[in-house]
């Protein structure tokens, strides 16, 4: 695609204006490290002098931080956690995030989704992930839990520029859920897009939804080759959801965006090289397009905007995010346009 440069920064500039809301399965990820120090004489394990813990927010949550580091904080969530030690941990690194976390519905039921990871290293060589240890509740929540969060989504949207939902099936998003989102989301004229692994037939009548090609061909029930297996399969989702666009992920090749009318846009990959970590990149791209779009961007520019915030974010390990300042000097890189 042809990219207008001074149209293209224009938008990036504008992203820190939207508020967004992020609807979905919130999860913490725990990264403990430590150092080998010897074999256990209790079992044939290591064990680990214990160096550092880092939270980090992951799942819906990850996509709320990429919001708060690139508009200033106007980011709110809604989502379910726990009455247990993690769901404390949660709140506090929501808050170090500055994510709005008010909306937030307690369940004592359920667990708060917690992913740690434990990684080892010794001096001469790389830090490992040793064992990663769950804590989740994979149930739909339960009726009084989902009232509540259908209650908070009345009061919040319309507070809100734009609606993600973020869904990760670990029970957050039910059928009501949904329809009350997107439901609530066209009444205030909102934007709203969609980041799911599945069932994206089920989002009907949404702005815009984020799939990876993987998730693009079970929906669609054919392997996908060539860009012709692109336009048909982003043709039949538009057609079973009725959204505006479809932005379909492609990992190292690239992006393709579909709109009605059998518009296309092919964006390539924006610097393929320094790739480390892919984790939490699809959020970040769910997260920027949804700003960019709320900020007044055409599909493409929106894509593009999300694109090279993914290429940024690829080049540090676990769930990363970008900045204003990061957006525009890779939006000025001149080989971006040669692309």
């Amino acid at each position: 695609m042809n990219i207008d440069k001074e149209k293209l920064v224009s938008y990036i500039k504008k992203l820190t204006e939207p508020k967004i809301l992020v609807v979905g399965d919130l999860a913490l990820d725990e990264m403990i490290y430590g150092d080998a120090e010897r074999i256990s004489r209790e079992a044939p394990v290591l064990i680990l002098q214990h160096t550092k813990t880092k939270l980090i927010l992951g799942g819906a949550s990850n996509a709320a931080h990429n919001v708060s580091t690139l508009n200033n904080g106007k980011v709110g969530v809604i989502g379910v956690c726990g009455e247990d030690y993690q769901s404390g941990q949660l709140l506090e690194t929501f808050e170090k995030a500055n994510v709005d976390c008010r909306y937030i519905v307690k369940d004592p039921t359920r667990k708060t989704t917690t992913k740690t990871r434990i990684s080892g290293s010794i001096s001469t060589s790389i830090t490992q992930q040793i064992v990663r240890l769950d804590r989740q509740t994979n149930s739909p929540v339960s009726r009084i839990t989902e009232d509540k969060i259908i209650e908070n989504l009345k009061i919040a949207i319309p507070e809100y520029d734009a609606v993600i939902l973020s869904d990760y099936h670990i029970g957050t998003l039910t059928d009501r859920i949904i329809d009350t989102a997107i439901k609530l989301a066209n009444k205030y004229k909102k934007i709203i897009v969609v980041d799911a692994q599945r069932d994206l037939a089920k989002y009907k009548n949404v702005t815009s939804l984020t799939p990876n090609l993987p998730d693009t061909e079970k929906s669609a029930g054919f392997a996908i080759k060539t860009d012709m297996d692109l336009e048909k399969a982003g043709n039949k989702l538009l057609l079973e959801t009725k959204a505006k666009a479809v932005l379909i992920t492609c990992g190292a090749d690239g992006m393709f965006v579909v709109e009605p009318k059998r518009k296309y846009t092919k964006i390539p990959v924006f610097n393929k090289s320094e790739v480390f970590d892919v984790t939490g990149a699809g959020d970040t791209v769910t997260a920027v397009y949804t700003l960019a779009l709320a900020a007044g961007a055409e599909y493409a520019y929106a894509a593009v905007i999300g694109n090279i915030a993914a290429s940024i974010v690829v080049k540090q390990f676990g769930c990363a995010t970008t900045n204003i300042t990061e957006l525009l000097n890779a939006a000025l890189i001149g080989e971006f346009y040669a692309n």
